[in-house]
Parts: C-alpha cells; structure tokens; sequence
C-alpha cells in the first residue's frame, strides 16, 4: 500500500510568492529607513538622540555588513528558488548562486557580530541571534556541502531552510509593530517612540521559530517544489 504524501494546495503555492514579495519589501523598507536616519550621524560624527539608532551609528560596520549583503541575498533568493529561473537560465543562475550565498554567509556572521553585544532586546534577542543565526550559518554550510557533491535536491532543500530564516527579519517587523499597537491601544493612543526592548526580543523569538517551522512545513508539503 502507497503511502500518501500531503502536498500543498495550488492556491497556497500561488500565494507564497506573494508573502515572499511582501516580507521582502518589509526589509527594504526598514533597510532604507536605517540608512536614511543613520549615515547623516554617521558621515557627520553625531550620536543620534535615541539608543535604538545609536547602535548602527555607533557600530557602523558590523551593522551594515550585515544590513547591505543581507539585502542583496533577500531579493535574490527568490530567484535563485524559482524553479523557472534555474531550468531556463542555468548558467545564470550558477553565477548568481555564488555571489548570493557569498552574501548570505557575511550577513549571518555579522548578524552575530553585531546582533550578539549590541542587542537592543537584551538576554532575549542576543539568545535568539545566536540560535538562528547560527541555524542560518549551518543551513548555508550545509547547502554548500551538498552542492559540491553534486546533490542538487539537498542543496535546494538546504537553501530552503536558509531564505526561510532569513525573510523572518520581515515577520519580526510584523510582530514588533503587532506590539506597539497593543502598546499604543493600552496606553490609551500615546505612540512609543522606539520599539520596546523587552517585546522587541520577542518578536526575535516568534518570527523566528514560525519561519523555521514554516520551511519544515513546505518541504514537507510541498516536494515536487523542493527538489
């Protein structure tokens, strides 16, 4: 008797790039936010007036040797996992593979570097940063082990787990902003001025451990996508 193996349903499939596209924007957004408040305080010498961006201003090159090759691997993953792209421009799609994953390893080691001592969410984010980060690290060591021998379904598979950890910078957006409205709703409408530290941890924890168990998902439901 044929075990029968779930598979995801075509309107799922349809709508994932979807999610991918608006997580995507999320962290292009932030990311432009934080080079339009920082680098005047940077190229001037200035302390900006509050802790949340003062971290980037004081850290500059640890922060954004994470912000800048994290970004560049984020828009190019998705290509890199469209079936499409890698059949019809194979070639291509090599080339890129090696600048993205090249990218992707010096994000997540100063995502370490930068995200371990200056934590603005504490014991919590830096506990997060190490766990996912490192996760992160192993699945693109992983995806590169597999490549090299020639396994082209456990690389894709591996490098599936990575973009999963690695979009979830859009999805603690998400939960941090879902924590300033409560914040914001209790406080009976004052907006905070930052985002709360302890919350901010959190949403590390959240965002993260939902994307990972989000891949796991796909791969499961989803393997004539994934190999």
């Amino acid at each position: 008797m044929t075990e029968k193996v779930a598979t995801a349903s075509p309107r799922l499939v349809r709508r994932a790039p979807v999610a991918i596209g608006v997580l995507v924007t999320i962290v292009l957004v932030f990311a432009a936010m934080r080079v339009w408040l920082d680098w005047p305080n940077i190229l001037a010498g200035t302390t900006p007036g509050d802790d949340f961006a003062e971290r980037y201003v004081a850290h500059p090159r640890l922060a954004y040797l994470h912000i800048a090759p994290g970004v560049i691997y984020l828009l190019g993953a998705p290509l890199q996992l469209s079936r499409r792209f890698r059949t019809q421009h194979y070639d291509v799609h090599r080339r890129l593979g090696r600048v993205l994953l090249s990218c992707a390893f010096v994000a997540g080691l100063f995502a370490l570097l930068f995200g371990v001592p200056h934590a603005w969410g504490g014991a919590p984010e830096a506990a997060a940063t190490v766990v996912f980060g490192s996760w992160f690290l192993a699945c693109l060591a992983l995806a590169f082990r597999a490549i090299r021998r020639k396994d082209v379904r456990l690389h894709r598979r591996w490098m599936i787990r990575a973009f999963a950890v690695g979009i979830g910078i859009g999805t603690i957006r998400i939960w941090v902003g879902i924590f300033e409205g409560v914040e914001q709703t209790l406080s009976g409408g004052t907006t905070p001025g930052t985002p709360d530290p302890t919350m901010f941890g959190i949403a590390f924890w959240l965002a993260f451990t939902m994307h990972v168990a989000l891949g796991e998902w796909w791969l499961r439901r989803a393997p004539a996508l994934t190999g």
